[in-house]
């Protein structure tokens, strides 16, 4: 339904908000589903709208500016209109027995019609190789292998971490023929990490100091064994606060309380107040952090995810009970 719903569907469920006289419209951008549109949306049924996701190089080089020069606008108008943004890389992890991040790219449409024997008969063709490489050059335009490391390995931790193109260049191939050879000698089972926008901190630095955008993507359970940003909100605060000080302690824990508690309309949240529920994240501002991308096999039937460990944090509290202190559920 999200990929398909004609226009008139989409402004059915913005008009039950207008209805309830409550509720955030929120919506990832598509064709057919832009600024104007979303704008429009937000005039039709009085409520906020928020939407995902100002990424870096999303827009072309410069393209986030003209983005935010554009929702400056409609704010000013009056619109409540907010795009989400985010202080880490989009990664995506796979492996090329489901090369997702490909799908976009013609030459692999065999690729996923096939099975395993058939997909490693297809990466060892000669004439696929050279037409991969090509369009990979020519039709990914996010996406980089400049930008991809071996992120697990089957039997050898010693790749582990190295890019592609690293791993070309130690034996004079691309990236690519690298990637796929890789791929072949295990079966399809070591995977890669890739980094497809957010990848400029510069850039980054200008989406979060931005007034007018809201964090957001975090994403932390729709894809579990593929990316894992639960750590957006420890990382903002190591990274982004201390480290980088683009935002002040102050200004990075009001984007990540009152204003999303504002926006969604949480008004018993969001700030430490009596007669507020007792919501709290307490953590050590000079060792926060987001830790190193763990895989565990806890999901039913011994299936994977990724997780994000916190460093810093002392305790979790919700509505005044304390659910986790140092590192440990209570």
């Amino acid at each position: 339904p999200s990929r398909v719903a004609a226009h008139e569907e989409i402004l059915a469920l913005g008009d039950c908000l207008r209805e309830a006289g409550k509720g955030t419209f929120q919506s990832t951008i598509g064709q057919g589903l832009l600024f104007d549109e979303l704008g429009e949306i937000q005039k039709r049924i009085g409520r906020p709208v928020t939407w995902t996701a100002l990424l870096g190089g999303l827009f072309g080089p410069d393209g986030h500016r003209k983005v935010l020069e554009k929702t400056a606008a409609q704010q000013a108008e009056g619109l409540e209109v907010y795009p989400q943004v985010t202080g880490r890389p989009l990664m995506l992890e796979f492996n090329m027995g489901a090369p997702f991040p490909f799908g976009s790219i013609p030459t692999m449409k065999p690729a996923f019609a096939a099975d395993k024997e058939g997909k490693m008969r297809l990466y060892a063709d000669p004439d696929f190789r050279t037409a991969f490489e090509e369009a990979t050059q020519k039709t990914i335009g996010i996406f980089s292998m400049d930008h991809m490391w071996v992120s697990r390995h089957p039997n050898d931790d010693s790749v582990v971490g190295l890019s592609v193109a690293e791993l070309g260049a130690r034996k004079g191939q691309s990236p690519v023929a690298a990637m796929l050879d890789l791929a072949l000698a295990t079966e399809l089972e070591v995977s890669f990490r890739m980094a497809v926008a957010n990848r400029d901190e510069d850039v980054v630095a200008e989406l979060l100091s931005d007034k007018t955008a809201v964090l957001g993507l975090s994403d932390a359970g729709a894809h579990a064994s593929q990316l894992c940003d639960a750590g957006a909100s420890t990382h903002l605060l190591g990274h982004w606060v201390r480290e980088k000080e683009v935002l002040t302690m102050e200004e990075a824990v009001r984007k990540l309380t009152s204003e999303p508690a504002d926006l969604f309309g949480l008004a018993d949240r969001g700030r430490i107040e009596k007669g507020k529920i007792g919501d709290l994240a307490i953590f050590d501002p000079e060792t926060v952090r987001c830790g190193e991308l763990e895989r565990v096999n806890d999901f039913p039937g011994g299936a994977d995810r990724l997780i994000a460990p916190a460093e810093g944090m002392r305790a979790v509290v919700v509505a005044g009970e304390t659910l986790r202190a140092d590192g440990v559920d209570q």
